[in-house]
């Protein structure tokens, strides 16, 4: 890995990917160990990944941002030899699901890696933990060369991309990469138009020690006037917050304490977890929901990853399992082209955007459709959504395909 700043560089790869954040990292070494040269544009301004300090006791601090990975992000970077090199004690496997309907007679379904035959549906991982491991990968990767700075222009040609920098600087490459996020610069400079529809509520992410352990068990509520909570197991008798919260509750989940916060948990929570104690230091952010659906993946040499191709409501935990599933399909096609195709040839683009069709669809019908059904405040709907979950739950043939759908198999 070699990192540049010359202000009169210019630079030739097979695939420039632009972005900062672990799908990008995840992308560059898979195509630089598939053979591929490659150029990993970090946006000059963007923030490094630093490791959570030190507390009392010499304990890193729980990053307050975590995903949920499943099989299919497991498998990938396995194969980058990128999950051996995780902090494991960090790591926390899912081995249960319980989900809750609103109301004091809400539905329950639940969901077990014995019945979804599989030893575990998930892995709880920091994007500390997470980001650590593919920045030191990244620096024994000898064909992936960083550069960083803000590009400007983003021109295609009958043989490849260009992307131009602020400071003069040129990236020429056969493929553009945008793993650039929700606001994706790379989409726009290919004038590729998105459906949006904010959601008008934030995510709040935070970790909490629990009075009883959680056996592995990630709990989830969905409320009508509080929105969707959600406590995922970390190592130990620990827990993830995401609580995706109507903006104006939000706005008072923020201004209040950790303790006061832990009390309003009390009335999901208590039964299975017990008393919740903020970890300290306390640490809690707040991170805006929206689904945004670009009208294409792709471009002429350019196809997108990540959220900068799909972003959707946090409720599944899949936002990033569709990243890395977008990493393994155009991985393949790429490595499956005909000799006289390079990786950004029309046709080979086309079979990526295919590929991931049916998989970006069916997880984005599939969380506005729960967001917009539990949303609504209306005691019919109230009532048939409780019995679904009841009956869903009595079904466990369509809750294995359920599982397998996502488990990435």
């Amino acid at each position: 890995m070699t990192t540049s700043t010359s202000s009169t560089a210019h630079y030739r790869s097979d695939v420039c990917i632009v972005g900062n954040g672990a799908i990008a990292k995840t992308a560059a070494l898979g195509f630089a160990q598939a053979g591929h040269s490659v150029t990993l544009l970090v946006p000059g301004a963007a923030a490094q990944n630093k490791s959570p300090v030190a507390i009392t006791g010499g304990e890193r601090q729980w990053d307050v941002r975590v995903y949920a990975l499943n099989h299919t992000a497991r498998d990938l970077l396995g194969s980058l030899k990128v999950w051996d090199a995780l902090d494991g004690a960090r790591v926390a496997p899912v081995d249960a699901m319980a989900v809750n309907g609103d109301g004091k007679n809400g539905g329950s379904l639940g969901f077990d890696a014995f019945g979804a035959h599989a030893g575990v549906l998930a892995w709880i991982v920091e994007d500390s933990n997470l980001n650590g491991a593919l920045d030191a990968a990244l620096k024994f990767a000898h064909k992936v060369e960083i550069v960083k700075g803000c590009g400007t222009r983003l021109t295609c040609g009958p043989d490849g991309a260009a992307v131009a920098l602020e400071d003069g600087r040129r990236i020429d490459a056969g493929l553009v990469i945008g793993a650039d996020g929700r606001d994706s610069w790379v989409r726009g400079q290919c004038d590729i138009g998105i459906d949006y529809r904010p959601y008008h509520q934030r995510a709040i992410v935070t970790n909490f020690s629990c009075e009883k352990p959680h056996h592995g068990v990630a709990h989830q509520w969905f409320t009508c006037s509080d929105g969707i909570i959600a406590l995922l197991p970390l190592p130990g008798n620990r827990v993830s917050l995401v609580w995706s919260a109507p903006e104006t509750l939000a706005a008072t989940l923020m201004e209040e304490s950790m303790g006061e916060l832990a009390v309003r948990l009390c009335e999901y929570a208590d039964e299975a977890l017990g008393t919740l104690r903020p970890l300290q230091p306390e640490a809690v952010k707040a991170v805006p929901l929206a689904l945004v659906r670009p009208h294409a993946l792709i471009a002429p040499h350019v196809a997108l990853i990540g959220d900068a191709a799909h972003a959707i409501h946090p409720l599944a935990g899949h936002g990033m399992n569709l990243g890395f599933g977008d990493i393994s399909d155009l991985l393949r096609v790429v490595a499956e082209r005909e000799e006289h195709r390079g990786p950004g040839d029309e046709r080979v683009l086309a079979r990526y955007a295919r590929a991931r069709k049916e998989d970006v669809l069916l997880m984005q019908l599939a969380t506005d459709g729960l967001e917009r059904l539990f949303g609504a405040n209306l005691e019919p709907l109230r009532v048939v959504r409780n019995l679904g979950l009841n009956l869903l739950d009595k079904l466990p043939f369509i809750k294995r395909r359920l599982m397998a759908h996502a488990l990435g198999q």
